[in-house]
């Protein structure tokens, strides 16, 4: 259980994705490749150098061989020449025997005659000319062979067995210690580089950090501010701050002209709206086709009118120009007054109030806004026969009020956009039952200028619930 709930932030700190951690791999890896080529590269030379060592000074014992034993046979016989000889040059690490062509046993070392070590090599055949390294018994032996020849007489062949095991031994002994060496700077050297590039790559973890919250009401106030950067992410972070900038100065523009076109478009459609009203009101000579003309055209005025409404809200919520008369509000008293006001939908309304009274710190005109807008898009898309529950519930911190309906429900991936502007989950049936797109997006202004926050909870076919979390009074 504690390694599934680590996995999420094992896989942060070690994306592969991550710039960090790439750098960090690649120059590890070009270290170990070059690391490890310097010790292959030392191994080789090492052991080149040792084992060439050795099978020059056996090339120099078989060629001496036979010089000491025409020596040595000038005084006495030649088979005790031959034993002297041995005798000369053999040590604890030098063994010799020779054959006879017959392949008798004429001479060997002392050791080989005492049975120390090295017995077995007396009965190895096919012993080559050229020194060769071959391991015997847990041992490391130089072996050549060649003919013996004194004064023109073949006298059979000599043998020479270099024991260079303590050599080989310390030799391996020391490349595992640089093995081991080069593991440990290894790891340090990763260390050191991932803490190397974490260190550079900070800068622009502050330059994400400080921009990957920026909303569009907050594209003026980022300062992306970068000390002791590299040249290449200042002028990154400058170019950022440039752009912040030009999006900041649109977006103003783009609210000023929004604010500029509601309000002007605002006045004369109200005339026209009026005009048209008034005309049907008067209008007892106007034919069935006529009237249905005019009340489409006054209905879609209005509807204009409130699209151009709506846009001023949110046009002086995002310019900070909205005013909230915060009082304390009764909820149940307002719920209560809500119900009556709406009494004339086509759905019920049930009210779930508790006994106590509940109060919060809120502006009592726009809390009515924000729950008549709620209760009319919950009779939009429910059935006459299905009630809109309001709940109103409190604990230590917070109020909350739910208004709950039956009907169609919101899609899952369409929860987390239907408070954007002009966001429609079904644009089809929106467009056939009115409204603007803009009445969620109101309501999640007017709450959060209230201090409180609204929620969706939803399942198709089974109904929708808004939750609005309100500060104690």
């Amino acid at each position: 259980m504690l390694l599934i709930k680590g996995f999420p932030r094992f896989r942060t700190m070690f994306n592969p994705n991550s710039l960090r951690i790439r750098l960090t791999l690649g120059i590890a890896a070009v270290s170990i490749l070059g690391l490890t080529g310097v010790v292959t590269s030392i191994s080789l030379t090492m052991q080149k150098i040792l084992v060439v060592t050795h099978k020059n000074n056996t090339r120099y014992i078989a060629g001496r061989f036979p010089h000491d034993v025409e020596i040595y046979s000038d005084m006495v016989s030649l088979e005790e020449g031959t034993q002297k000889a041995i005798d000369n040059l053999s040590t604890p690490q030098t063994l010799l025997w020779v054959k006879s062509p017959q392949g008798n046993l004429l001479a060997q070392s002392p050791v080989l005659k005492m049975g120390i070590k090295g017995t077995h090599l007396v009965s190895l055949q096919d012993i080559p000319l050229q020194p060769e390294l071959k391991l015997l018994n847990n041992r490391y032996w130089l072996l050549c062979s060649t003919d013996l020849v004194v004064r023109g007489v073949n006298l059979g062949r000599v043998y020479i067995a270099q024991d260079i095991t303590a050599d080989e031994t310390m030799f391996l002994t020391l490349m595992g210690t640089l093995i081991l060496v080069s593991a440990i700077v290894t790891v340090c050297m990763t260390v050191a580089i991932a803490w190397y590039i974490k260190t550079s790559l900070k800068p622009l973890k502050r330059m994400s950090e400080t921009t990957k919250d920026i909303s569009a009401e907050k594209l003026g106030e980022v300062q992306i501010e970068l000390e002791n950067a590299p040249s290449e992410v200042k002028e990154l972070a400058q170019t950022l701050q440039t752009t912040l900038t030009r999006l900041s100065d649109s977006w103003e523009d783009q609210r000023q002209l929004v604010s500029n076109v509601s309000h002007e478009l605002r006045t004369p459609l109200t005339v026209v709206s009026g005009y048209l009203q008034s005309t049907l009101r008067r209008g007892n000579n106007l034919t069935d086709i006529q009237r249905e003309a005019l009340e489409t055209a006054s209905s879609e005025a209005d509807r204009t009118i409130q699209l151009l409404q709506d846009l001023l809200d949110l046009a002086r919520a995002e310019n900070g120009r909205i005013y909230f008369h915060l009082e304390t509000v009764v909820l149940n008293e307002l719920l209560s007054e809500i119900k009556g006001m709406v009494a004339q939908y086509p759905v019920s309304i049930e009210l779930a109030l508790p006994t106590d009274s509940v109060t919060v710190k809120g502006d009592k005109n726009r809390l009515k806004q924000v729950l008549l807008n709620l209760i009319d898009n919950g009779v939009k898309y429910s059935k006459s026969d299905e009630p809109i529950v309001i709940k109103l519930e409190q604990d230590e911190r917070f109020a909350k009020v739910q208004v709950c309906d039956q009907g169609v429900g919101i899609p899952l991936k369409d929860q987390t956009r239907i408070f954007e502007r002009f966001y429609r989950v079904d644009e089809a049936r929106s467009r056939n039952i009115g409204g603007t797109g803009l009445g969620l997006s109101i309501v999640k202004t007017l709450v959060e200028g209230m201090g409180g926050t609204i929620q969706v909870i939803s399942q198709l076919n089974q109904g929708t619930t808004f939750n609005i979390l309100l500060p104690l009074s």
